[in-house]
C-alpha cells in the first residue's frame, strides 16, 4: 500500500515538473515554474521513504525512478541560484562611494499599514533609491514626509489597483517618464540616475500583472512587458538597472529569456535564492522581487531585509559602476530564434486583450 502511495506521489511530481516545460502562457501551466524547490524537496522525501520502507517490486522502482528524475530536473533549474554555482555578477573589489548605488525594493502590500517599520528600515540602511510597489495614496501620505528631506527626487504613481508605484531617490533623476507598456493600468518608471561621480545610468522599475486566477488567465502580458524592456535595452545598450516585483521566479523560462534578450545579469546567481515571497509562509516562498544589471556593474552586497507586515520581504542591494570590468562578465545573449520569439510575444501582448 505504501509503495502504491509513494509511486503515485512520485508520478504526480514528475507530471508537475513536465507541465512546467510546456511553452504555453496559460496561468495554470506557468504556475508550475514557481515551486521548483518545494517539488524537489517532496521528490527527495519520496525517494528516501521508498528506498527505506517499500518492499522490492514494481511500485518501488516507479517511486525511485520517477522521483529521481523529478529531483534531477528541479536541481538543474535551481542549482545556478546556490553558492555551488559560479557567480554571474562579479564581486566589487573596492567600495568607491561615488560610484556605488544602493537600492531598496519593497512590495508593501496595499492594505498593510505598518509603514513606520519600512520607514525605519529605509533610514537604517540609507539606500540611494527606494522603490515601493503596491503603494497607494495612503502609503504616499506616510512616505512623503518621512523621506522628502533625504530622498528629494521622486516619481509617484498612487493607484488603488495593487499596481501603484513610488520611487524616492537621494540621487538626481532625469529624463523620467511613466510608461504603460502593455496594459493601460500597469505602470512602469523609466529614468536616468546620476551617480555621485557624475556618471549617468538608466533605471527601469517594473511590476507586471501575475498569471493567476484572480489576476490574469495568461502570463502573456507579464511576459510581453519583461521582454519589451529587454528588447529596449538590447536596442540601446548602456549601463542599466531593472528592478521590481516581476511576478516571476528567477529560473522561469520568461525571466531567463528576458536576461538573454537584454543582456542582463542576475546578482543572485551563484549566491542564493533571496526568496522574498511569501513572507508569512516559509513553505510557499520563492524569489519574486528582482534587481538585474548590465555588465557595467559589480556587486558590493545584497540581502533580504526583515518582515514589515507585507507578504513580501524587502530586498537591498549595492552595486558599483565599473565599466572597466565589464569584460569579466559572461553576458547572456539571445539567438535569432529567441529574439523572434520575444518579438512575437510582445506583439501578442499588445494586441490580445485580457479577459479576467
Amino acid at each position: 500500500m505504501l509503495g502504491i502511495l509513494l509511486g503515485s506521489i512520485a508520478v504526480v511530481l514528475l507530471l508537475a515538473t513536465l507541465i512546467a516545460r510546456i511553452h504555453l502562457h496559460w496561468w495554470w501551466i506557468r504556475s508550475f515554474e514557481f515551486p521548483r524547490l518545494q517539488i524537489a524537496f517532496l521528490a527527495l522525501i519520496t525517494w528516501l521513504l521508498a528506498a527505506i520502507f517499500v518492499e522490492p517490486g514494481p511500485w518501488l522502482w516507479v517511486a525511485l525512478l520517477t522521483s529521481g528524475i523529478t529531483l534531477l530536473f528541479q536541481i538543474y533549474y535551481i542549482l545556478p541560484w546556490t553558492p555551488l554555482w559560479p557567480v554571474q555578477v562579479k564581486a566589487a573589489k573596492s567600495n568607491d562611494s561615488d560610484k556605488t548605488i544602493t537600492l531598496l525594493i519593497a512590495n508593501v502590500l496595499t492594505p498593510n499599514r505598518q509603514a513606520q517599520a519600512l520607514i525605519d528600515m529605509i533610514k537604517q540602511h540609507q539606500p540611494d533609491i527606494v522603490l515601493t510597489l503596491e503603494s497607494d495614496q495612503w502609503w504616499q501620505d506616510q512616505l512623503d514626509p518621512a523621506l522628502a528631506e533625504q530622498w528629494p527626487h521622486s516619481v509617484k504613481i498612487p493607484l488603488d489597483n495593487l499596481y501603484g508605484m513610488h520611487l524616492y531617490s537621494h540621487l538626481e533623476l532625469s529624463n523620467t517618464s511613466v510608461e504603460w507598456l502593455i496594459q493601460d493600468d500597469i505602470p512602469s518608471i523609466h529614468t536616468r540616475v546620476t551617480l555621485a561621480n557624475g556618471d549617468s545610468i538608466r533605471f527601469y522599475a517594473l511590476h507586471p500583472r501575475p498569471p493567476a486566477p484572480s489576476e490574469s488567465e495568461k502570463s502573456l502580458w507579464r511576459d510581453a512587458e519583461l521582454l519589451l524592456v529587454g528588447k529596449k535595452i538590447h536596442e540601446d545598450p548602456q549601463a542599466t538597472l531593472v528592478a521590481g516585483d516581476l511576478n516571476d521566479v528567477a529560473w522561469s523560462r520568461t525571466t531567463r529569456l528576458f536576461c538573454r534578450v537584454g543582456g542582463m545579469l542576475d546578482p543572485r546567481r551563484g549566491r542564493g535564492l533571496f526568496s522574498t515571497f511569501h513572507a508569512k509562509y516559509p513553505v510557499l516562498r520563492w524569489p519574486l522581487d528582482h534587481i538585474f544589471v548590465t555588465e557595467h556593474f559589480t556587486l558590493v552586497g545584497m540581502q533580504r531585509l526583515s518582515y514589515f507586515g507585507s507578504d513580501h520581504f524587502p530586498i537591498l542591494a549595492t552595486f558599483c559602476y565599473r565599466p572597466s570590468r565589464q569584460d569579466e562578465h559572461e553576458t547572456p545573449e539571445a539567438d535569432a530564434e529567441e529574439r523572434s520569439e520575444a518579438s512575437e510575444t510582445i506583439q501578442e501582448g499588445k494586441t490580445e486583450k485580457q479577459e479576467t
